[in-house]
């Protein structure tokens, strides 16, 4: 087995081996009959001089074994692997002859002779090689077989030795060695010439020569058994000879022939691409190794009309540009040329040129059209891909934009805006204006719909122009706009708070309200300059509401209610422009009022208080964590929930020292049950605003530490809204609490916009399925199918699944049925005092240990 073909072999092709019956050159084949035809006649002659004792004189000796070389060399089937090719010989036959009519230390010198004068033969009359490349392959062989006499001469000396059991054990070795030692020296060679992995190459070549081997190995040994006993026996084995090798060829013929359909249709797969570039690399590529190709062209006709080029060749290099005109070039015996059509509609061209000995037949053109069809529908499909982007990102604007003004709609304002405020300090001052057209309703009905559009079109342009580039503009709807202002002037100063500059205080966020006042009645003015609107002259008046906060105080939603409040005192007291007034905000005072009140809270200790919740794992019924949701028993107000209470806390300055105190209540709890012995970890809902605090991981770590609580045992839960915005801080926040080794839950999964986005940017521990969707499991199918997936999503991922609100006894059949790990919810335990939780953790504790499933805190099963 011999590496050959350092320069491109011939070329595979689907449905025919590159060259799998030996030489057919005609002047190699004359090459051959006169090699073979001097051999036998000096065979013969040597044969008629044998002396009395029936050994042949030496030069003899050494000319018969170079004979057997040269013939097996000239009897070899061509093996397309790779990039290049290797020669399935007849050596093992010629070595185990050799062995017997020439001493083993001889054949080495034999082999190099033979094999030189053969490869230099097949040099001269057949495909031409680099004299390096016959001293290469002559080389090989003598190594191969060097170690392969070495092998057989430690088991037996077979030079003129009778037949036996031995002899043949010796045989088979050296010819297995032969084997292993040439198949490895031409995969070497192969790997290193095309930069490919050793491994299969080997494999494909062994496997290749199993059946050969088997031949060799008995056509060896009848040779050697022939001439020991009768060497007239030789010629019956011509005929035999024939067969094998028909037989041999025919095989490695069915083997190419799966091969090459094994090729081309993992090229035609590679052509699955969403992208016309990736399309035209794997077509290039493809038909690189299909046709074995020194160039690959693909014109490609794009929606314009004008053909794009890609051309590749086989260092893997791809270059594109924009095809010349007269696009075609010019062509060859070598160069195979397809046209690319679907549905009769030309998408471009492909061109092979294939080395220049090459000359392709039927073959080559059959696999042109079809890898050219297959090519031509993924360009066609990539193109429809490309198109169907285009909508998707033309469908993707028209949703956050307004079809008439193409300003922000109103749910892109909301959600940049949020987005624009949780980027700044939380005092940083903003503002934001709303504006309403005054008369609107009268253009309407006066001049017509068609003159309202425009009108709002002409508000919509001029608006924009009084537009900074740090600021948003919107359309809310109807005759509303809103432009939310984030640099604001302080105390009346013509500059903006500089960036960097430090939070502004609440005075700053007072001293701002003038120069917002000012900025309005700008714009005001600039509407009202006079216009024309289906050929009337008009002028543009607006009423506009100002409102004044810090970018942390409130949201996009609250700023635009209180702005709306602003405007309509604009449109009643007639003075265009209003600021927001809190004191005709009973909503605003009440919640402010909430806040002090809630800072009170925080310094007492009988307030805020924890609701203690267990959740049960239902295969054993053990405690699998506790979650602490927080109350308020109010002085005054009486007993509130968090839905109560938290949205403003959120939104305030009180957020940080809220989240210590719960963390801390909770972390003492976990610190009491450990006193008792249970290992249960402690669940805390986080803000999506606490983790823009970059201070947080360090006060959770000093909590930790101060109540001598393992990370571990603290769970925060936290919504996946907070991958939202802020993505940097909160990944910072979220690594720094992952290093302490707090455990992080997922609350509410299922209920946002970006469940999946979520998990792939934050490594979390735990998924909690929201009760809506266990709640409705048994009525609502696709409910059940949103909890099914997200146990099965956590199954995948590694990760808990836990179900709240389980509230009966089918609900939690139904989801150990589905194989979810955990649930809490009424139907096992309501939320429950400090006090009483210890007993109930140590019930569960011993009926998980007795392998008896939890009741319901009330008796309930």
């Amino acid at each position: 087995m011999d590496p050959v073909g350092a320069a491109p072999p011939v070329p595979a092709r689907p449905g025919a081996p590159p060259d799998a019956t030996g030489p057919g050159h005609p002047k190699l084949l004359t090459a051959v009959l006169l090699t073979v035809a001097v051999c036998a006649a000096g065979l013969g002659a040597a044969v008629t001089a044998l002396p009395s004792n029936g050994v042949l004189p030496p030069v003899a000796q050494f000319g018969a074994v170079a004979g057997l070389i040269v013939l097996a060399q000239f009897a070899a089937l061509r093996l397309k692997i790779a990039s290049g090719s290797v020669s399935v010989t007849w050596n093992e036959a010629a070595f185990i002859v050799g062995l017997y009519l020439a001493p083993g230390g001889w054949l080495p010198a034999a082999t190099l002779v033979g094999a030189a004068l053969a490869w230099t033969l097949l040099s001269i009359f057949g495909e031409r090689r680099a004299a390096v490349e016959v001293v290469h392959t002559a080389a090989s062989l003598t190594v191969a077989v060097a170690l392969a006499t070495a092998v057989t001469s430690a088991f037996a000396h077979p030079y003129r030795v009778p037949p036996d059991p031995v002899l043949a054990v010796a045989l088979i070795a050296g010819a297995l060695t032969y084997l292993v030692v040439s198949a490895v020296l031409a995969a070497l060679t192969l790997s290193l010439r095309h930069a490919l992995p050793i491994w299969p190459i080997l494999r494909r070549a062994v496997q290749s020569k199993l059946l050969m081997f088997v031949g060799n190995l008995v056509v060896g040994m009848v040779v050697v058994a022939m001439v020991h006993h009768d060497p007239r026996w030789l010629l019956l084995l011509p005929p035999v000879l024939w067969l094998l090798q028909q037989t041999y060829g025919h095989r490695l013929r069915a083997d190419d022939e799966r091969r090459a359909w094994h090729e081309f249709a993992r090229a035609t797969g590679a052509l699955n691409q969403l992208d016309e570039r990736s399309v035209a690399a794997a077509g290039i590529s493809g038909a690189l190794t299909l046709f074995g190709a020194e160039q690959v062209e693909v014109d490609v006709v794009r929606a314009d009309g004008v053909p794009h080029r890609y051309t590749g060749r086989p260092d893997g290099v791809i270059t594109d540009a924009a095809a010349p005109a007269g696009s075609s070039r010019e062509t060859g015996d070598n160069v195979l040329v397809r046209s690319l059509l679907v549905g009769g509609l030309p998408v471009g061209e492909l061109r092979v040129w294939l080395p220049r000995s090459a000359l392709p037949g039927a073959r080559e053109q059959n696999a042109l059209s079809a890898f050219g069809d297959a090519l031509g529908a993924a360009l066609h499909d990539a193109a429809t891909h490309r198109e169907l982007r285009l909508i998707t990102a033309r469908s993707s604007y028209e949703a956050v934009h307004d079809s008439l003004t193409n300003l922000l709609n109103r749910a892109a304002m909301l959600s940049r805006g949020d987005a624009a405020l949780h980027q700044l300090p939380h005092d940083h001052p903003v503002a934001l204006v709303l504006l309403d057209l005054n008369h609107f309703k009268e253009v309407n009905d006066t001049l017509g719909h068609v003159a309202g559009d425009e009108l709002l079109r002409v508000t919509g342009a001029r608006l924009g122009a009084l537009t900074r580039p740090d600021e948003l503009l919107g359309r809310l709807g109807g005759d509303e706009f809103a432009l939310l202002v984030t640099a604001l002037p302080v105390r009346g100063e013509p500059a903006a708070v500089p960036p960097g500059g430090g939070p502004a205080g609440p005075a700053e966020v007072v001293g701002s309200l003038p120069a917002a006042v000012r900025r309005a009645r700008k714009i005001v003015d600039g509407l009202a300059a006079p216009t024309e609107v289906a050929g009337v002259k008009m002028s543009v008046e607006a009423s506009a509401g100002v409102v004044v906060a810090g970018a942390g105080a409130a949201d996009m939603t609250e700023l635009l209610r209180r702005a709306d409040i602003a405007m309509y005192q604009a449109k009643t007291g007639g003075s265009g422009v209003a600021a927001y007034d809190s004191a005709t905000d009973a909503a605003s005072t009440d919640q402010l009022a909430l806040l002090a009140e809630l800072r009170e809270a925080l310094d007492a200790d009988d307030q805020l208080v924890l609701a203690l919740q267990p959740s049960v794992d239902l295969t054993t019924g053990a405690p699998t964590g506790v979650e602490a949701l927080i109350r308020w028993q109010h002085p005054r107000r009486g007993w509130l929930n968090p839905a109560d209470f938290i949205r403003a806390v959120e939104h305030s300055e009180l957020l940080a020292p809220f989240t210590r105190y719960v963390v801390d209540r909770a972390l003492d709890i976990a610190a009491e049950w450990a006193r008792h012995g249970l290992d249960v970890p402690i669940s805390v809902n986080v803000s999506a605003r606490s983790l823009l605090d970059a201070r947080l991981p360090a006060q959770i770590g000093e909590l930790l530490r101060r109540h001598q609580v393992p990370a571990d045992r603290l769970v925060l839960e936290i919504t996946e809204t907070v991958v939202m915005s802020e993505l940097e801080v909160i990944d910072e926040v979220l690594g720094a609490l992952r290093e302490l080794g707090v455990r992080l839950a997922v609350d509410d999964f299922g209920t946002g916009f970006s469940s999946l986005t979520f998990l792939t940017r934050i490594s979390v521990d735990e998924l909690k399925v929201d009760r809506s969707f266990v709640v409705r499991m048994a009525d609502s199918p696709q409910a059940a199918a949103i909890v099914r997936t997200t146990i099965d999503l956590g199954r995948q991922l590694g990760l808990r699944v836990v179900a709240e609100g389980v509230e009966t006894a089918d609900q939690r059949a139904a989801l150990a049925q589905l194989g979810c790990a955990a649930a809490q919810g009424y139907h096992f335990f309501k939320p429950m005092p400090a006090d009483k939780i210890v007993a109930v953790l140590r019930s569960l504790l011993d009926s998980a240990q007795a392998q008896i499933l939890p009741l319901r805190a009330d008796g309930a099963s």
